[in-house]
């Protein structure tokens, strides 16, 4: 029998359009609700019936430190393409791969439609010697786990 041992939350990459993306120090996935909508009708016994209602599906935010070179400007460069035109062609389909220890592909959610909301370099400070952290928020219109 195989061993199925649970997964660690600290290796993941990100893929952008199939496109893989390393280095995120936090990856935070927010939860995906379902509304429940109540309704009757008036013949019904004294109570409420549940409905399903819209699902909602929470921004995922990623981490990583500044850095420079090649890379360096490209997840900046999409949050400034999308703020400055419309955002229709400016989706993109983007992956959450978590890896086990040795290196292999176990879970992958896939967002569908996604473009980002919000850009943050975090503050400077000339007395501090933290590594300068970078913040991008995407949203979406769908997850879904596949593996």
């Amino acid at each position: 029998m195989e061993r199925k041992d649970t997964l660690r939350n600290f290796r993941f990459q990100l893929e952008i359009d199939s496109i893989k993306q390393a280095g995120f120090s936090e990856m935070a996935i927010a939860e995906t609700t379902i509304d429940a909508v109540d309704y009757r009708v008036g013949n019904d016994p004294p109570h409420m019936r549940k409905l399903s209602g819209l699902t909602k599906y929470g921004n995922i935010t990623l981490k990583s430190g500044v850095t420079f070179g090649a890379n360096a400007l490209e997840l900046h460069t999409w949050f400034s393409t999308v703020s400055s035109g419309p955002v229709k062609a400016r989706r993109r389909t983007v992956a959450i791969i978590v890896m086990d220890e040795a290196g292999a592909e176990r879970a992958r959610f896939v967002l569908s439609e996604a473009w980002p909301v919000k850009y943050d370099p975090s503050d400077l400070n000339a007395k501090g010697n933290e590594v300068w952290i970078e913040q991008l928020d995407l949203c979406h219109e769908g997850m879904e786990r596949v593996k």
